[in-house]
């Protein structure tokens, strides 16, 4: 995987390098916001310290997400609720705070790069009527499009991704949700119903006690997509 590591700290980036590239990666640093600005488009993944001794760490992050759909991981100092929020609304896959552990990121960076081509397939993931295309972040379910919020796109994904397979609420939580300690089973629930509504009966199925699994069902089923407001 190719990596772009941002941060000007040679005492966090240069061991955090090593262990990238002994574990099989390619890695590129860049010690600037200005740097990662004109070098992060060859990354498969983004790596970035919001301290950075030129741009604020969140507008480098805000101009990455508006130019692409790279997966992008964050990395703060600071253990506050308020600094992850803003690096998810920035356009961020995934905050970590420091110090953090490296399977741990190792872990993230692949369920990022996963939420964005799933099956290692950029072409996009299709259940019957239904279409995604992950880097556009759009679907349809036939000719309607469906308008999605963030979250709800991430949940369809991920049953999309393997159609007649159940998924968990655990499993939705930890990979669709950075603070997944934060979240309940009822928040779930919530949003799939809400995912129910624009897409219409039959396809999504609950499993009790378990989960939910996504099953072809008619396009004539689909609903109208409607924009959501909240």
């Amino acid at each position: 995987m190719r990596v772009l590591v941002i941060d000007p700290d040679d005492g966090t980036a240069e061991p955090l390098v090593c262990r990238l590239v002994r574990n099989g990666h390619q890695v590129r640093r860049a010690r600037t916001g200005r740097a990662a600005l004109e070098q992060w488009e060859q990354a498969e993944v983004v790596l970035l310290d919001l301290e950075l001794p030129d741009l604020d760490g969140l507008r480098v992050c805000a101009e990455i997400r508006a130019r692409g759909s790279t997966p992008l991981i964050t990395f703060t100092s600071r253990d506050t609720e308020m600094d992850r929020v803003l690096s998810l609304r920035s356009g961020a896959d995934d905050c970590l705070v420091k110090p953090y552990g490296f399977r741990e990121l190792i872990a993230r960076m692949n369920a990022v790069a996963r939420r964005v081509t799933p099956g290692g397939d950029p072409a996009g993931v299709s259940c019957g009527a239904l279409r995604l295309d992950p880097g556009a972040r759009t679907a349809w379910v036939g000719d309607l499009p469906l308008e999605l919020t963030r979250k709800e796109f991430d949940i369809l994904l991920l049953l999309a991704s393997a159609p007649e397979t159940v998924v968990s609420r655990r499993d939705l939580i930890a990979r669709v949700w950075t603070d997944e300690w934060a979240i309940s089973t009822r928040t779930v629930d919530t949003h799939v119903s809400a995912l129910r509504a624009k897409l219409g009966d039959g396809w999504i199925v609950t499993v009790r006690g378990v989960g939910y699994r996504l099953e072809d069902a008619a396009p004539t089923h689909a609903g109208t997509g409607g924009p959501d407001t909240t």
